[in-house]
């Protein structure tokens, strides 16, 4: 059992090394963003839970988790199950990325023209492209929506 936020190695790293050294993992942590989610089970957790489970929930997904069962939190199976539901979001390009990256930099439209040396009306055009496949209607949102998804380093 370990947690995702580790100094040295993170839990993602770890839950991949030990796997391959053949011991399951059980992710237990306050992290439940689909980005977060996804890359402890892609990296091999066999379940996911919150830090808000019960002692008993939690003795009994050990034990669980030992018999080889998946185990999840029900806040994370309903995100996984939505997020499976849901069709794939159109990817965002690589410089669509770089503006937002700047957006969550702070930099103003013309700053962000300067910086990557494109027109104040390009850098419009990039953030409704990239509204459109967030399907969001402002910056800040475009921002948490984009670090939700894995899409911007936190």
């Amino acid at each position: 059992m370990l947690d995702l936020r580790m100094p040295v190695l993170d839990g993602v790293a770890a839950t991949a090394e030990l796997g391959r050294l053949g011991t399951r993992v059980l992710v237990l942590t306050t992290y439940d963003t689909d980005a977060e989610i996804e890359r402890a089970i892609e990296a091999g957790a066999i379940g996911y839970l919150l830090k808000d489970t019960t002692r008993d929930q939690l003795v009994d997904a050990v034990r669980a988790a030992a018999r080889g069962e998946t185990v999840l939190a029900p806040r994370v199976a309903e995100k996984l199950v939505a997020r499976m539901r849901r069709p794939e979001p159109a990817a965002l390009t690589a410089r669509e990325i770089e503006v937002l990256r700047a957006v969550a930099d702070g930099l103003s439209n013309a700053e962000i023209g300067r910086r990557l040396v494109i027109t104040e009306a390009t850098v419009k055009t990039h953030l409704l492209r990239v509204f459109a496949k967030l399907d969001v209607g402002d910056r800040t949102h475009a921002v948490v929506v984009a670090m939700d998804r894995g899409l911007l380093a936190r």
